[in-house]
């Protein structure tokens, strides 16, 4: 196919799930990289990894190399990690650099992204060093992530965030350090949490289980049980024990517990196959008293994972049958799903 077409009803109890195809075709991951991945906020690192001038660290938004680089006057800035020469990279990995260079030629660039030198290039008629500076993208911070946005006329983050972290205000997040990542190579409702969680089903009060939705982000929240037994902790004395699991569209998933935080990028690798990066934030996370709660939420969240990549994968099979199309979506349930799949359809017009 060469587009998959659908539409799209914003009546939840109304509308059909998307067809099939979105899920298979190759053309709709190319649209979704054009429309959707270069026009949104896409976490790319940690602020602890560029705090100081000179720091970097490169990522990829969909087929574009970035550069995040702190420079000397402490500014943050993020860049195209390509050469205006030949468009070799001028900057790998992260680490810290008083300028980047290209080791196709040698081009050398600031941390403010300037031409600086440009070796055996006399005699070049009409190049103007000052108009070939690395192009230069929309950055900013929060909690201690870095986020950039390819698209200069996309609203701020501050505007996609809305209210999120006044809802976090009393969390402080941003005091959290990094305590384990690990990538699961194959996800927005709580609807199936009964059927295919059964340990999450012990530690949540699902009767309480809601989602709620704003115009970037959704939000899937419980009540934590007081049970001995629980895997998910919660603090004494704490006003709020609960699970909150919040979606930004269109590809990161923060969840946030009383005294932890996770992240989840989701990463499209192919039309059906999906890297999903896991970050896990914790206060002193390398004493032994951290280290062992660290382990056990880890291995929790496995067991959830291996549920969820089970079911991911039979549903992808499935999606291939001559005899479904779409489906509908639980109106109790699925509101999530329903506002995930609008701002799809909005952003794929």
């Amino acid at each position: 196919m060469d587009h998959v077409e659908f539409s799209f009803d914003e009546r939840l109890a109304f509308a059909s799930t998307l067809p099939s195809a979105w899920y298979m075709d190759p053309s709709v991951l190319d649209e979704e990289k054009a429309k959707i991945f270069s026009r949104t906020w896409q976490l790319v690192g940690r602020a602890e990894q560029v705090g100081a001038p000179g720091e970097y660290l490169t990522a990829r938004i969909g087929e574009e190399p970035i550069i995040v680089a702190r420079g000397t006057d402490q500014k943050l800035r993020a860049f195209a990690n390509v050469c205006r020469h030949r468009a070799g990279p001028v900057a790998s990995g992260e680490g810290k650099r008083h300028v980047f260079q290209c080791r196709y030629h040698g081009w050398t660039y600031s941390l403010d992204g300037r031409l600086l030198g440009t070796p055996e290039f006399d005699g070049v008629e009409c190049f103007n060093i000052e108009a070939s500076s690395l192009p230069e993208f929309q950055v900013d911070t929060w909690i201690g992530l870095v986020f950039v946005n390819l698209d200069p006329a996309a609203a701020s983050l501050a505007e996609v965030l809305e209210d999120l972290p006044a809802r976090l205000g009393s969390r402080d997040l941003a005091t959290l350090r990094l305590a384990a990542r690990k990538d699961w190579t194959m996800d927005l409702e709580g609807y199936h949490v009964p059927v295919a969680h059964p340990g999450l089903m012990r530690e949540l009060d699902y009767p309480r289980y809601r989602t709620e939705t704003k115009r970037y982000y959704s939000i899937q929240h419980s009540p934590i049980k007081p049970v001995d037994s629980a895997r998910l902790r919660r603090l004494e004395g704490a006003a709020d024990n609960q699970a909150q699991y919040y979606w930004i569209f269109p590809n990161l998933m923060l969840n946030v517990y009383p005294d932890n935080y996770s992240t989840n990028l989701i990463v499209p690798l192919g039309p059906e196959r999906t890297l999903t990066i896991f970050e896990w934030y914790f206060r002193e996370p390398e004493s032994p008293e951290m280290q062992q709660i660290l382990s056990r939420t880890i291995e929790f969240s496995d067991e959830i994972q291996l549920e969820d990549i089970y079911l991911c994968e039979a549903v992808q099979r499935g999606l291939h049958s001559r005899t479904y199309t779409s489906g509908r979506y639980s109106v109790k349930r699925e509101n999530g799903v329903h506002h995930f799949h609008s701002l799809l359809a909005k952003f794929y017009r």
